[in-house]
């Protein structure tokens, strides 16, 4: 962030086409394509301080969906997966971070504005790191968020494709999230077309239930990383995981536990949904046992997951 007061993020060097620059000079058009048409893709990646200095979580995992969801929008990235790996590593190291925030983006850029971008509009690139806490906020981890089932549904995979992390698709999680926190709540609970739970606005969902931990699965949602590496923490730790589909609110209602994954939220506990406490109505035992895990491995202090981490050195 940038002085008292100032909510504007302090990305410093940021990578451009190749390049690192000042943020202020990382610039672009008016009239680029995705700006018109959200015809972009992004990743959300951190790298967390180690006693060995400053680590990327899961950055192989992170810059293969990168270039999967610019597969599916046909947007023809213009470097290798080794040369976007390296390009973040080099950005960590230029802006000195010990810990920080990683958003590579891709989008059509300027050549022409009709709504098919090809051939004309060749990809632009670039990668921004800056510091971010807490992505909802210190008091909703220590309590537990609230939720709020949103009115706007996410998107079936025939209208969108959620499996793309691309711009567009990020105009139905805004506005769920703009009206979650106008209802004030923490974050948005988004159902499908047939009124199933399908995720956050940025966050995949578990419950738990008797001792067993279940991971929302649905056809609509972003294959999540960070869920992925919280269900292998779980299964080591000897808790049983299962995959739930078609899970209505009611079951989250009646949960012991709910809680969220996401790069940026981490493992964040749920405290209420719709007015209703989940289970004790604060942070349960179980997600934030998983929490206190999952962050020591992201910090390198579980050596069985180090294969996680690549080091900026």
């Amino acid at each position: 962030m940038g002085k008292s007061g100032d909510t504007r993020i302090n990305a410093g060097k940021i990578w451009m086409n190749g390049q690192l620059v000042p943020q202020e000079e990382a610039r672009v058009s008016v009239l680029a394509h995705a700006l018109h048409y959200g015809t972009s893709v992004f990743e959300g990646i951190r790298a967390y301080e180690t006693s060995e200095g400053p680590a990327v979580f899961r950055l192989e995992e992170h810059v293969e969906r990168f270039f999967n969801s610019a597969k599916i929008l046909r947007l023809e990235i213009p470097y290798s997966h080794a040369e976007i790996s390296q390009a973040i590593l080099d950005t960590i190291r230029a802006n000195g971070w010990k810990a920080c925030y990683i958003r590579p983006l891709a989008w059509f850029g300027a050549t022409s504005l009709g709504v098919n971008p090809l051939p004309n509009n060749p990809a632009d690139v670039m990668i921004a790191t800056w510091e971010w806490g807490a992505y909802l906020g210190e008091e909703a981890v220590r309590k537990g968020a609230k939720l709020v089932t949103s009115s706007w549904r996410r998107f079936p995979g025939d209208v969108m494709p959620g499996k793309a992390k691309a711009g567009g698709n990020y105009v139905n999680s805004a506005l769920a999230k703009i009206d979650a926190l106008a209802a004030g709540a923490d974050e948005a609970l988004l159902l499908d077309k047939e009124g199933y739970v399908a995720e956050g606005s940025g966050e995949n969902l578990f419950y738990v239930k008797n001792g067993v931990i279940y991971a929302i699965e649905h056809s609509v949602n972003l294959p999540g990383i960070t869920r992925d590496s919280v269900i292998e923490i779980a299964e080591d730790l000897g808790f049983t995981v299962r995959e739930a589909y078609r899970v209505t609110r009611d079951v989250l209602f009646s949960a012991d536990e709910v809680f969220m994954t996401g790069t940026a939220a981490e493992v964040t506990p749920v405290s209420v949904i719709d007015s209703r406490p989940i289970g004790s109505g604060s942070a349960g035992e179980i997600t934030m046992k998983l929490r206190r895990e999952y962050l020591e491995a992201v910090t390198g202090k579980k050596p069985e997951y180090r294969k996680w981490l690549t080091f900026v050195g």
